[in-house]
């Protein structure tokens, strides 16, 4: 089987705007990844990198001001595809189906059977007036209920059918969910690690640890049985104890469910526990990817190599951490240059690097190892090298300028999108 085939999931060349008061934001540039059956892929960067806008672009939840302005999201899903070949040819090849040219209602149809999400924040993320049991019963009735539109082959829960769901629209003070939901949402808390699930089941999310709220989440998450799972920061604010039982977890639920998972995180100690493959983010694009040796091993971007270098050694703890200098960049259009957007940081910025850098093969790992960066392509030239302070306003643009991509202002851009609406 080729790697192609095994794909679950290809994003190419994704990229999401925010249209706001000040300004144009180019939060997501181009990004582009592949997600295979059964994997951890792990998307790692600082914050502000793009990471999070990245996955809520991909299952199509961004929300206003933001726009996905371009790119194209192709889901391994062979019902999809046959459903869609005559009707909308250009968005299907072969088993995949792109879901940024399906109908918004079929698209909305795939969280959950195609897509789902652990939030970084659950007490934000869970509703406070309903018990857990209740909001995890309402994600499986969810998928129950999609079993009664024909369209809805994808669920694979069982056990709700067209009768069932008009009786529970037509009588009053009938519940939404029903008991079968209710002892699937036990069974969620119960495969997740909550003690006692029936009785947790009863408790307002108050009344959760950190750690058991996090597994709630996971458990709401696994209610539509998903193809791929979204883990945003799932180890926020919890104790090192607690982060290490909720990997394992993760971990164990993508190997017993054949799941892809998709991981964010700043944390490269645990991309280093999870993942077979990575992307690097930085300013919104993929700075690098390849397999988990080929960025932590043989890393070429100098961000990467920054982020490598700024964690403790802990069999050599005396030499000092070696931070990478300076701030992430806002993401405004008007003060982002055509440029290499690390280049203000870079401890190797070249006057090459004044220009926009594609992804470039890179010459050490494997043969998926690539590198937004002309260090690809040529060793570092200290002849070459830009003199100290040249972002600082006065040899060059500083960063500003703005960038080509979209071919107009952002308020003509924002008039175009809405149009497209």
């Amino acid at each position: 089987m080729s790697d192609s085939q095994r794909d679950v999931l290809r994003v190419r060349d994704l990229s999401t705007r925010f249209f706001t008061e000040e300004g144009q934001v180019n939060a997501v540039e181009g990004v582009s990844f592949d997600v295979r059956d059964g994997e951890v892929y792990g998307i790692v960067g600082e914050s502000g990198s793009g990471k999070s806008v990245t996955a809520l672009s991909v299952i199509d939840l961004v929300a206003s001001p933001g726009k996905i302005t371009s790119g194209e999201v192709w889901y391994r899903n062979p019902d999809l595809a046959e459903e869609f070949r005559a009707e909308r040819p250009d968005a299907v090849r072969d088993e995949f189906v792109d879901l940024r040219r399906l109908p918004k209602g079929v698209r909305r149809s795939l969280r959950g059977p195609g897509f789902s999400t652990v939030f970084q924040d659950p007490m934000s993320s869970l509703n406070p007036s309903l018990t857990v049991g209740e909001q995890i019963a309402e994600a499986v009735e969810v998928q129950r209920r999609a079993r009664a539109n024909p369209r809805s082959t994808r669920s694979r829960t069982q056990g709700y059918g067209l009768g069932k769901f008009l009786v529970d629209s037509l009588v009053p003070g009938r519940d939404y969910t029903g008991e079968e939901s209710h002892e699937r949402a036990i069974e969620l808390l119960d495969q997740v690690g909550i003690p006692d699930p029936a009785q947790r089941a009863q408790e307002y999310p108050h009344q959760f640890s950190g750690g058991m709220l996090q597994r709630a989440m996971i458990a709401q998450a696994l209610a539509g049985e998903p193809d791929v799972l979204i883990a945003d920061e799932p180890t926020t604010a919890l104790d090192v104890t607690i982060q290490a039982q909720i990997l394992n977890l993760l971990r164990d639920l993508q190997q017993e469910e054949d799941m892809s998972v998709v991981l964010i995180t700043h944390d490269l100690g645990v991309i280093a526990r999870m993942c077979s493959r990575v992307g690097v983010m930085y300013a919104g694009q993929m700075v690098e990817r390849g397999s988990l040796s080929d960025v932590f091993d043989d890393p070429v971007h100098p961000y990467t190599q920054g982020l490598l270098g700024s964690i403790p050694d802990l069999e050599n703890p005396a030499p000092r951490l070696q931070p990478i200098e300076g701030n992430v960049p806002s993401l405004l259009d008007s003060e982002m240059g055509g440029r290499c957007y690390f280049a203000d940081r870079c401890p190797k910025a070249m006057e090459s690097c004044l220009h926009p850098i594609e992804m470039h093969d890179a010459d050490a790992g494997s043969d998926e190892h690539e590198a937004r960066c002309v260090l690809t392509e040529t060793d570092y030239r200290p002849e070459e090298a830009l003199p100290e302070g040249y972002f600082d306003g006065g040899d060059g643009d500083g960063g500003g300028g703005g960038r080509e991509t979209d071919g107009s202002d952002p308020e003509a851009r924002e008039e175009e999108v809405r149009a497209d609406d």
